[in-house]
């Protein structure tokens, strides 16, 4: 039976956040962000293994808590987020099967809720199409120029805004990303690699509150969310 690995991109610095601290590691809800993230990420269903990719200086994981727990490899990342994934996907190979599952979730999403992650998971696990979180583009877009200029207004039907986690199997996702880097194109997340290689995804609606950690102003609303959620 297949086995579903976790990719876990940290190795950011998170220079947005205008903090001495990479975004990961900021405090939210009585733990960090990334720890909020791992809570939910060790209760997925078929899981393996989750595997972190950290900055080679990291000095902060190995004092979480949840470091401890024998079901996380460490790996080090790259200088870009396809490149920690493509770091993690190496070591992974040497342990799974080719239809194995990956699934890659940003280390700064601490808002999935483990139900949706769950219930993600099992809509893909039995066939062989990879999907992703996303959810449909509910503001107006406008198409802005250098001096902050509106050039056009953008039609936003049949857009929307992709979020993780996303899921592939081994032999989808190793090969394309290693493609889509030779050749120099811009990885924004694994499933633009995976489209460039020609495959199928599906698209699973996600919820608003899957909150990107990206900007100071986002940090005290993930912890209204996750205190809702959780009852914390």
């Amino acid at each position: 039976m297949a086995a579903l690995w976790i990719i876990v991109p940290a190795a950011g610095i998170g220079a947005r956040m205008q903090s001495q601290l990479p975004k990961q590691y900021l405090p939210l809800a009585g733990k960090t962000v990334l720890e909020q993230t791992m809570w939910v990420l060790l209760q997925a269903h078929h899981l393996k293994s989750v595997v972190v990719a950290l900055h080679p200086d990291d000095q902060h994981f190995q004092n979480l808590d949840v470091a401890q727990d024998p079901r996380i490899q460490i790996v080090v990342g790259g200088a870009e987020r396809a490149d920690s994934v493509l770091n993690a996907l190496l070591v992974i190979q040497e342990q799974a099967a080719a239809d194995d599952w990956v699934l890659v979730h940003d280390a700064a999403r601490p808002c999935l809720q483990l139900t949706l992650l769950n219930q993600f998971i099992d809509s893909l696990f039995a066939g062989s199409q990879g999907g992703i979180l996303a959810a449909p583009v509910a503001d107006t877009l406008k198409r802005v120029g250098a001096q902050h200029e509106i050039l056009a207004t953008q039609d936003r039907t049949g857009l929307w805004a992709a979020q993780t986690p996303q899921m592939f199997t081994l032999a989808q996702l190793l090969p394309a990303l290693q493609q889509a880097l030779a050749v120099g194109r811009q990885i924004t997340d694994e499933a633009s690699a995976i489209e460039a290689a020609g495959h199928a995804l599906k698209v699973v609606p996600g919820p608003s509150d899957n909150l990107k950690i990206t900007r100071p102003e986002d940090l005290p609303l993930a912890e209204l969310i996750l205190r809702a959620q959780r009852g914390i």
